[in-house]
């Protein structure tokens, strides 16, 4: 099994949908036709019963022992919020929509692991962006860890730290390097190039 202290470089892996009117970058200001798309395929998706996740734009690993995380932009948001919505039968309401398409941060979620129930306390994410540290505005970490598959052997635990980032302060298009910094030491980096998702 792999040490816990083992940090290894991902890159992303994004499940998107290649459709009409979607964006090929991060949108920051979806237009109304784009906005309208990313509902529609949220809706389609439902109707053939898959997960709101699926519109997650993931990095790392796929096991569940592997460094990773997922980010969420506003289109994506928005088909997740659609596809979810139809799943229990309903529509995305107004303010809803409106309020992923006026939002002013993008959440990146990643999981990383210790072997001690609050290891993650204190750990820290940036964006790197050719060379330029981006900073969030909040990070969330799990204060109690939960026990990993390994247990009793490590990585016992398993965390979330979940950082948000001002759309205004990272560039859109760019490639990045999503780093995390554990409270316990070391760090660990993912390649996701920007330009490439919605």
């Amino acid at each position: 099994m792999r040490s816990v202290g083992h940090w290894a470089v991902g890159s992303v892996a994004a499940f998107l949908l290649s459709i009409g009117d979607l964006s090929v970058a991060i949108e920051v200001y979806p237009s109304q036709t784009q906005i309208q798309a990313a509902l529609d395929r949220g809706a389609k998706a439902a109707a053939q019963h898959q997960p709101p996740e699926k519109w997650y734009v993931r990095f790392g690993g796929n096991e569940d022992l592997d460094f990773g995380g997922f980010l969420v932009t506003k289109i994506g948001g928005l088909s997740v919020l659609a596809t979810h919505m139809a799943l229990r039968g309903h529509e995305p309401s107004a303010t809803d929509i409106a309020q992923l398409v006026d939002a002013t941060t993008m959440l990146v979620s990643a999981v990383i692991f210790g072997d001690s129930p609050a290891f993650a306390v204190e750990s820290y994410m940036v964006l790197d962006q050719e060379g330029s540290a981006i900073k969030p505005v909040t990070v969330r970490v799990d204060g109690q860890a939960t026990r990993t598959t390994a247990w009793p052997d490590s990585p016992k635990f398993m965390a979330k730290v979940v950082a948000a980032f001002k759309y205004a302060d990272f560039d859109p298009n760019a490639h990045t390097i999503i780093t995390v910094f554990p409270a316990t030491g070391g760090e660990l980096r993912f390649a996701v190039d920007f330009g490439d998702i919605d």
